[in-house]
């Protein structure tokens, strides 16, 4: 075998090796495509969209040039709240975004899809914001919109203590990973809800059960016996027939 045969054979990967960790730096396309690739096989098998969303804005942090540390901000109605965060400076900034109400967050949920800000302490879109912002010790900030679901409003944002620090390589590489992580939080939560929805069907099926053994009545009549008392005791009906298969008792 020649020299160069063999420096070609060994440059690629071995057997059984694995791709890079995310925590290092992508250093050119086909790195950026394999930790993405990687990524969005990592995050499916989660088993509930607190482990995803941790696990995306560990990932982020690693993965976006300039990111220091990274947070999904949720958003109801005006109040914002960190569903995650790789540090407690991102949910203290979120926390000053909330009591502003105001910042670069409120500014991509609601008006743009993509936010970056250079220096937090003299941008004038947010005078509020930059007035307090010394508090977190935060220069610089990537927002993009993750998802918008109903009421529901969700960013991830990068941030760092140092102005600047994120530029359009950063800000296409962070279009490139949140498309990744808005489909598997989707899928995540899509799960999530289905297993909500069918735990919720057996408990009201076996409160339904009772009520016919009980009172000789039928399903439907059960079933509009449950859902009367939701009704009169301003309460779920999956609570009512959670509390009547637990205990049953039905509080009436």
């Amino acid at each position: 075998m020649s020299g160069d045969e063999q420096s070609q054979r060994s440059s690629g990967p071995t057997p059984g090796s694995t791709l890079p960790a995310p925590s290092s730096r992508p250093a050119g396309g086909a790195s950026l495509e394999q930790q993405l690739a990687r990524l969005a096989l990592e995050l499916h098998p989660q088993e509930s969209a607190q482990e995803v969303m941790e696990r995306i804005v560990a990932a982020a942090a690693a993965l976006v040039p300039g990111a220091q540390d990274a947070t999904i901000t949720r958003v109801r109605g005006k109040h914002v709240r960190s569903a995650a965060a790789t540090d407690d400076r991102g949910r203290g900034l979120d926390e000053l975004q909330d009591q502003t109400g105001q910042g670069p967050c409120l500014t991509t949920l609601f008006e743009q899809e993509v936010t970056r800000v250079g220096d937090l302490t003299t941008d004038p879109r947010w005078p509020a914001l930059a007035d307090r912002v010394g508090e977190v010790d935060l220069r610089s900030m990537l927002c993009l919109r993750l998802y918008v679901a109903g009421e529901n409003l969700g960013a991830l944002n990068l941030i760092s203590s140092a102005p600047e620090a994120f530029d359009e390589e950063s800000e296409e590489i962070g279009q490139l990973f949140i498309a990744h992580a808005a489909v598997a939080l989707a899928a995540t939560e899509q799960v999530q809800n289905l297993r909500i929805a069918v735990a919720s069907r057996d408990v009201i099926g076996q409160a339904k059960g009772i009520l016919m053994e009980r009172f000789k009545i039928t399903a439907d009549q059960a079933f509009a016996l449950l859902n009367r008392v939701s009704q009169d005791t301003n309460r779920k009906l999956r609570d009512v027939a959670e509390e009547l298969a637990s205990t049953g008792h039905l509080q009436r």
